[in-house]
């Protein structure tokens, strides 16, 4: 069994985070630090700016940090016999089953060559199948043709969760099928919409929505009561805020985008958490399954999946691959850790090694592609806890 978290060392992560904690910083703040059978956990500051406290149980929109969870649906689904994760997607999703390539990821959507294979699970699993976000994208002078045809079809695949936009699977996935790939399939990792078209897969694969697949293959085992794509309960939710030059300004409100069931269950970002939940699904991680995937399922996931080759490309920024790299939906990281983070506020991290879970959530999203300070200053402290 690891050894306990320090009392000393808990006090001190107590001070840095309430260290963030403002109306103008952090307005809410849940964080949860775990090793072993020993939780600390605290809420602090307001759900919505003025309003009520946070709570241990606050709901969160966890944008990315869906991503993990739904590469755990995906294998559930392939120790099922329903995926085979080398097979090509296009027997289920007749939409990519013959892809083009765009001659010039900036270049017009006419211009274009024939995929040299076709899409795997495995692909869209590594973020390696042709398309998706690139640093370069937001470099240029004005939209690629292929970026501004993705927000014309209203993907929301490229920037922030968008549930009230997003049409429903079928419409979707032929819209992406419309459009050309920026890159051939394996050739290079490219965040984000692999994750969207796994939701889309592993529907088809089970003949249920989304929603209903990661309910019966992970929620209910897990006792993940209070996870989902959309909640009834208001109330608990925290207000999503936007950083802008006066201030913070509301990206979506409690009775928004998240208070009703989406269109389409983005499975790159759509989910609604909590900590405890969260936690869970870490700890099922951690146990080698946990009798919802195998021990061979959870290594896959958590070890490193690219190719030198994959990489040589850059990742979120010129340095994101210097000590990291990528499994299944999520980064791993030279030391053993894992895990993924929600741009509009959120961090979950773990590590095998010290039986550790690091966990926060906050309704501010991010302002750039690094960990905001109170995600990264709370990690320190939590492994500057372990006694």
């Amino acid at each position: 069994m690891a050894d306990r978290l320090s009392s000393l060392g808990l006090r001190h992560l107590d001070e840095v985070a309430r260290g963030h904690v403002g109306d103008d910083r952090v307005p809410g703040l849940v964080y949860l630090v775990a090793r072993g059978d020993q939780v600390h956990a605290a809420a602090l500051g307001t759900l919505t700016i003025g309003g009520a406290p946070a709570a241990r149980d606050s709901l969160f929109r966890i944008a990315s940090t869906t991503k993990p969870i739904t590469a755990a649906a995906t294998l559930a689904l392939a120790h099922e016999g329903l995926l085979d994760l080398d097979a090509p997607v296009g027997a289920v999703l007749p939409e990519l089953a013959s892809p083009r390539v765009l001659a010039r990821m900036d270049g017009p959507l006419d211009d274009t060559v024939p995929a040299r294979r076709p899409i795997t699970a495995k692909d869209l699993l590594t973020f390696t199948f042709g398309f998706g976000v690139i640093t370069e994208m937001f470099m240029a002078p004005e939209p690629w043709p292929v970026v501004a045809a993705s927000q014309a079809l209203k993907l929301s695949t490229i920037g922030p969760p968008a549930p009230d936009v997003q049409p429903e699977p079928d419409a979707w996935i032929a819209g992406l099928g419309s459009l050309p790939l920026l890159a051939q399939p394996g050739e290079r990792w490219m965040y984000n919409t692999g994750a969207s078209v796994l939701g889309v897969l592993v529907a088809r694969a089970a003949g249920q929505p989304i929603a209903e697949v990661m309910r019966t293959r992970i929620f209910e085992p897990l006792g993940m009561t209070d996870t989902g794509f959309w909640t009834a309960r208001t109330d608990r939710l925290a207000t999503s805020y936007q950083p802008m030059p006066d201030g913070l300004v509301v990206y979506d409100p409690p009775a928004g985008a998240w208070s009703r069931p989406p269109a389409f269950g983005d499975a790159a970002g759509g989910l609604v958490s909590t900590a405890d939940d969260l936690l869970a699904f870490a700890r099922m991680l951690l146990r080698g399954g946990g009798g919802v995937l195998t021990a061979a399922a959870v290594g896959a996931m958590t070890t490193d999946q690219l190719t030198p080759g994959q990489k040589a490309h850059g990742g979120l920024g010129p340095h994101f691959f210097d000590h990291t790299s990528w499994g299944y939906c999520q980064a791993v990281r030279a030391d053993g850790s894992f895990g993924w983070d929600g741009g509009l506020g959120t961090s979950w991290l773990v590590d095998p090694d010290e039986d550790l879970t690091i966990i926060s959530l906050t309704q501010r999203m991010w302002e750039t592609s690094d960990p905001p300070a109170v995600h990264r200053d709370i990690q320190d402290a939590a492994y500057a806890a372990l006694a």
